[in-house]
């Protein structure tokens, strides 16, 4: 008997390994060949986030996938013993489905993978800019990296594009009209969180969905809350769902003077408000959100609206390439779900 394709994900936030769920699990156009799906966690430092991430491992666990948990990160071995355990996982994998193509670490692993079939899951702000960047063969960074580009992004970039013996698949909840030549593109619609979770309970009120500009040093912190706490008051918002990497701190004083109930989901925000209660109407800080939500929350009646242009919140030294982005990314819109 034949072996089953291995297709291996490299993942690093949980919403990346919510994406490889969908990829695996959601129902998609075609009938692609039956794989054996496989996840490595890359482990980062944040504790939130590696909370979330063990509840989401158990979540893929419970569907069938093979999910292991990698360190990578802790100091001052991890590397190397990540490494170690990942190598033949690398070498022998059919198919790579890729997180965060951006990610430092995933571009440093990413030359032991003999295979040339990707995939990318990666839903996050900075896949909009992804697919000309390749093809352009400019190195792989974020949207707001400042400096020199280090070796690996330059690499990685070369090794996606798509050409004879290399075939890149991005799968994205983003329109995808524009596709350059060569790239794959399949939807994700959350076809199967939706068909797992939904549909939410709906009560009426205001929700707030946050970000983690302060925490990625775009905003002041102190700029941010007070921001936000008079949309709060503006708004009547009732509760605020934090980012994962929103500092404790910042959202003690967000609850204080925005009179807001925090609430620190567990699982990804698609999820989170898919098994509801949510309110009809959600303000969306600039983030992922405001991309992914329309298709989780598609048929429920749901309102979803960015809040603000927060380009005038940015911090004096953001670099020109992040304040355009942010501006051209975000558009003041309402979406009806």
């Amino acid at each position: 008997m034949t072996a089953r394709p291995v297709a291996l994900a490299l993942v690093e936030s949980p919403a990346q390994l919510l994406n490889f769920l969908e990829w695996a699990l959601g129902e998609r156009d075609g009938a692609p060949e039956p794989v054996r799906c496989e996840a490595a966690v890359l482990l980062p430092l944040d504790p939130a986030t590696r909370h979330q991430l063990r509840v989401m491992a158990d979540v893929a666990r419970a569907e069938g996938i093979d999910v292991g948990l990698y360190d990578i990160r802790k100091v001052p071995v991890g590397f190397t013993h990540a490494l170690a355990s990942l190598a033949r996982k690398l070498i022998t994998a059919d198919r790579l489905v890729i997180g965060d193509p951006f990610s430092g670490i995933i571009q440093r692993l990413l030359p032991l993978a003999r295979t040339r079939d990707f995939v990318l899951v990666d839903d996050g702000t900075a896949t909009l800019e992804l697919s000309p960047e390749p093809l352009a063969g400019r190195p792989l960074v974020r949207w707001h990296h400042m400096g020199s580009a280090p070796g690996a992004a330059a690499r990685a970039a070369r090794r996606l594009t798509p050409g004879p013996g290399t075939q890149l698949e991005v799968f994205s909840c983003r329109a995808a009209a524009s596709a350059p030549p060569g790239v794959i593109v399949s939807p994700h619609t959350y076809s199967w969180a939706r068909q797992r979770y939904g549909p939410p309970q709906v009560r009426p009120g205001v929700d707030m969905i946050g970000t983690s500009l302060a925490e990625t040093g775009l905003v002041d912190p102190g700029r941010y809350i007070h921001e936000v706490a008079a949309l709060a008051h503006q708004l009547n918002a009732e509760r605020y769902f934090a980012h994962r990497r929103e500092d404790p701190d910042k959202l003690r004083l967000l609850a204080e003077y925005g009179e807001l109930e925090i609430v620190r989901p567990e699982l990804p925000l698609e999820i989170e408000l898919l098994k509801g209660p949510v309110a009809d109407t959600l303000v969306a800080l600039p983030s992922t959100a405001l991309h992914t939500l329309p298709r989780v929350l598609a048929g429920t009646g749901l309102e979803v609206t960015v809040c603000a242009d927060v380009t005038d919140w940015l911090e004096p030294d953001v670099s020109e390439r992040a304040a355009a982005f942010l501006a051209e990314a975000f558009l003041t819109e309402v979406i009806h779900t």
